[in-house]
């Protein structure tokens, strides 16, 4: 297993001082947002990060190794090329294999986080039951991953685009905690307000670090979505975003776009149909989640 898995200098050093670690994905380099807004991003969020005392570990599959951590020329190497694999766990060995450059999405990078031994991972949000699943069976894969992994993700609820309330089911019947922070209501990605109650939530990180501690404790298996809404100042009218998920998701049908591919392209559409409003509320929220997941760390470091 450890010939596969290779350290940032930055990141080799916080393992051995023990400090607090948050890994990052990479997907959302690669398929989520154009260039240069993903690397600058990118290069943001790990500031972010290291200012509130942790330690960034984004993630990616590069030349038959897990990177745990990427130095600057890998995070331009993403963010512009044209052949980067989107990896879930379905394609994991295969990318490492034949050493294709992968991109890890939320599952993948919970699985390469867990082999690291790091507990906390922040995204923009998380993939799930895609609307008209009862036709298609287009479930994410994360949530298969959410029910096994023990990592804690730190996002914005998951992503608009998706059937929320079937999401919650699927994590609610695969024994997710799903916290809100701040909030009894699962934000809705680009804006704070799903409609959907959650029955946990939580005022302070100091008080998700010390669930994440006794979970630990108790060897609950799985993982733990910390729900943290966009700031009102960023976030999108619940009418307006709806009615573009809606025109992207009817465009997604006609072309037959499904699976994996189906929400780089809805994501695209809508920052397009919103003339790029949608992107830069994408950036505040991970940025926002990048705080939040920096701060829990840090209190999971000291318990």
């Amino acid at each position: 297993m450890k010939q596969y898995i290779e350290f940032s200098k930055e990141v080799a050093q916080a393992k051995a001082d023990k400090k607090p670690i948050v890994a990052l994905e990479s997907t959302i380099i690669s398929h989520g947002m154009p260039y240069p807004q993903n690397v600058q991003m990118a290069t943001a969020v790990e500031n972010i990060i290291r200012d509130y005392g942790a330690i960034p570990a984004t993630i990616a599959l590069i030349d038959g190794k897990i990177k745990i951590g990427l130095e600057n020329d890998e995070l331009e190497l993403l963010a512009k090329s044209d052949n980067v694999a989107k990896v879930s766990r379905r394609d994991f060995a295969e990318v490492i294999a034949t050493k294709q450059i992968g991109a890890t999405t939320v599952a993948s990078t919970m699985m390469s986080a867990e082999l690291a031994e790091i507990q906390f991972f922040v995204t923009g949000g998380i993939g799930g039951v895609h609307k008209g699943a009862e036709n298609t069976m287009d479930i994410s894969a994360d949530l298969e991953e959410l029910g096994k992994t023990n990592v804690t993700v730190i996002c914005a609820g998951a992503k608009s685009i998706l059937d929320l309330p079937k999401t919650m089911e699927y994590l609610e019947t695969k024994g997710v905690p799903v916290i809100g922070y701040q909030t009894d209501e699962l934000p809705a990605f680009f804006t704070r307000q799903s409609g959907i109650k959650l029955n946990s939530f939580s005022e302070t990180p100091d008080n998700i670090a010390h669930i994440c501690k006794v979970k630990n404790d108790l060897n609950i298996e799985g993982g733990v979505v910390i729900a943290n809404p966009v700031p009102k100042e960023h976030e999108l009218p619940k009418s307006y975003i709806d009615g573009i998920i809606e025109e992207a998701v009817k465009e997604a049908e006609t072309q037959g776009i499904s699976g994996k591919d189906s929400t780089p392209f809805l994501l695209g559409k809508i920052v397009e149909k919103s003339e790029g409003k949608s992107l830069n509320t994408n950036i505040k929220l991970v940025e926002n989640n990048a705080v939040l997941g920096a701060k829990i760390a840090v209190a999971f470091n000291k318990l």
